[in-house]
């Protein structure tokens, strides 16, 4: 049996009155989400441990299976995978958005204008100029997202994600050391340090990116200003067994992704990254590419994780009718070609449908509640569950499921 999770980062919503009180998930047309539904058996999970901020790194690390009290090192380590960095044991690593400050003092958006690679690469490396030096080093990622690395730098410290603070004051989420008293720890600055070292590189960073020459072409073009870099989510180097290692059934899997985050996942899990060209992790993407790939992967491999971020990012940016479209674009052109392919292969692949947690596009962040997911292989053995929503799938016969119980079992179909 092949294994197959294919996740819609963020498409769990809430209510929404626009939409006759219903939620995107009951409100889009999703015939292939329904069908998985209907010929499956469906639950909710829960994704968040308690005490934990329901980001993408704890969402997805525990729908893969693993225990975030013995493994998380935020999301700045994870990234970092991604992209082959080989971090150093005094290394502290950061998420580093680049975004936007609007004129008022508040953060106008997380993305800086949805920047594409080359434009965020341009930028990190001009900041890595202007302000990197033995001890501070920023490396550029995707889009808007990229790293900055703090030799000697202390993790226990407050950090505010951009993307759970849209419209709020920007300066009130500075960074805070844990304890302001707290000392050094043997060869590291202390928390206080290191958060009036990040505070400043954030000051310094809107000083530089106000003159750059990307911003006046933003402004000629009426895009919002990549006005200021935000770190975040800050970590050493974590310890992480691979899903070979966990669950003896995969021998080999794949992560297929256009987001830094899930491909260092992937990294540490033993999953081997698969690129697809115009994969953007936003609405835009090339689905089919993404499509094609999962399908070429599960000829191969054991286990496949592909991931959609589209989503998320439309719930983000408050655009319904966009995050609609992208749920739309994943029932049509991820999961019912996939689902049409795989039910005439011989050697049967179990297949999940899930979100990581949910993204509800009136409120602009991330929620800790259970998600609704849904199990189909040939065979099965349905419930009573006809459509895929949050409603629908909390009355499926796998209940509510807790964390890590998901994978485990996901792993005993066979």
């Amino acid at each position: 049996m092949k294994h197959l999770i294919i996740l819609g980062d963020g498409m769990s919503d809430h209510r929404v009155a626009r939409l006759g009180g219903k939620t995107l998930l009951e409100y889009a047309h999703t015939p292939a989400f329904d069908r998985l539904a209907s010929e499956g058996r469906s639950g909710v999970l829960k994704t968040i441990p308690d005490g934990f901020h329901p980001g993408s790194e704890v969402a997805n690390a525990s729908i893969l299976g693993y225990n975030l009290n013995e493994t998380y090192e935020g999301r700045g380590t994870l990234e970092a995978a991604s992209i082959g960095y080989d971090m150093e044991p005094e290394d502290m690593a950061m998420r580093c958005n680049i975004l936007t400050l609007s004129a008022d003092g508040l953060i106008e958006n997380h993305h800086g204008g949805h920047l594409t690679t080359e434009e965020g690469r341009e930028l990190i490396e001009f900041l890595d100029k202007k302000l990197g030096n033995d001890r501070v080093k920023f490396i550029s990622g995707v889009q808007y997202r990229h790293l900055l690395f703090i030799k000697g730098g202390d993790k226990h410290i407050v950090t505010a994600p951009p993307h759970d603070n849209p419209g709020k004051e920007w300066r009130p989420l500075l960074v805070s050391p844990v304890d302001e008293n707290a000392p050094a720890e043997a060869g590291r600055m202390s928390p206080a340090e290191t958060a009036e070292l990040i505070n400043s590189l954030i000051i310094r960073s809107q000083e530089l990116l106000a003159g750059h020459p990307l911003n006046r072409i933003h402004a000629e073009q009426g895009r919002p200003s990549a006005n200021s870099i935000w770190p975040w989510s800050p970590g050493y180097r974590p310890s992480m067994m691979t899903l070979q290692q966990m669950y003896p059934d995969i021998r080999s899997g794949a992560v297929i992704t256009a987001v830094d985050l899930i491909r260092g996942i992937g990294c540490y899990a033993g999953l081997r990254p698969i690129s697809v060209e115009g994969a953007t992790g936003l609405a835009n993407t090339n689905y089919e590419g993404k499509c094609r790939a999962a399908l070429e992967a599960l000829r191969n491999d054991d286990f496949v994780f592909l991931h959609i971020e589209a989503a998320d990012e439309a719930g983000h940016d408050g655009d319904l009718d966009l995050k609609l479209k992208a749920i739309e674009y994943l029932d049509s052109r991820v999961v019912a070609p996939i689902l049409d392919a795989v039910s005439d292969w011989d050697e049967p692949v179990a297949i999940a449908l899930m979100p990581d947690h949910a993204t509800p596009v009136e409120e602009r962040v991330h929620c800790a509640e259970p998600v609704p997911f849904t199990i189909w292989y040939k065979g099965i053995e349905p419930d009573d569950v006809k459509c895929y929503s949050e409603a629908d799938c909390a009355k499926g016969s796998y209940g509510t499921l807790n964390l890590m119980e998901f994978m485990h079992e996901f792993m005993k179909i066979r």
